[in-house]
């Protein structure tokens, strides 16, 4: 399911969200019936492998969709995604510019409106870990190279700021 993260499954078939499974299972029939590639037998070669592409797009969209589990599987990831979508970011900081706060356990740096970015050691090392796995080949962990980062937004305003760490860096 993992490219059903990356495609918009309901509109793959033209739906909502809210749609009943009843409402996509008549959008999935009409576009089955459109795309199938028994129809497509006189086109030629170039609109018979999009008519496919097209056909194959549906009938993954309405495999996952139409089973009550795997929607709401979807439904979660997709709304993750949406919650994880970027965030207008005001400006890069590196975590070595930012202050420790031993009390509260975190990295902080001051935003203009007086607020404040914070991030735990924990998030840092999570996004980290979250790279390593990305880089990893063959059953080894690849090296981390150059800068990676998350963003965080501020604690009372909503602009964000994307904080890198140098895979060299000493900061942790």
């Amino acid at each position: 399911m993992c490219e059903a993260v990356t495609k918009d499954l309901y509109a793959v078939l033209g739906a909502e969200p809210s749609d009943s499974v009843q409402q996509l299972k008549h959008r999935y029939q009409r576009l089955a019936l459109q795309y199938h590639p028994d129809r497509l037998v006189g086109e030629g070669s170039t609109e018979a492998e999009t008519g496919v592409r097209k056909f194959l797009e549906v009938e993954a969209a309405w495999r996952i969709l139409s089973d009550t589990d795997t929607r709401k599987n979807y439904d979660q990831q997709r709304r993750a995604q949406e919650l994880k979508q970027d965030w207008p970011v005001d400006s890069t900081v590196s975590l070595e510019d930012m202050t420790w706060d031993q009390a509260e356990s975190v990295y902080t740096y001051c935003c203009r409106c007086g607020g404040g970015f914070n991030i735990t050691k924990e998030e840092v090392m999570e996004e980290e870990e979250g790279t390593r796995r990305k880089l990893q080949g063959d059953g080894e962990e690849a090296s981390v190279e150059g800068e990676h980062g998350v963003v965080v937004c501020c604690d009372t305003c909503s602009l964000s700021v994307h904080v890198t760490r140098s895979a060299r860096s000493n900061c942790l």
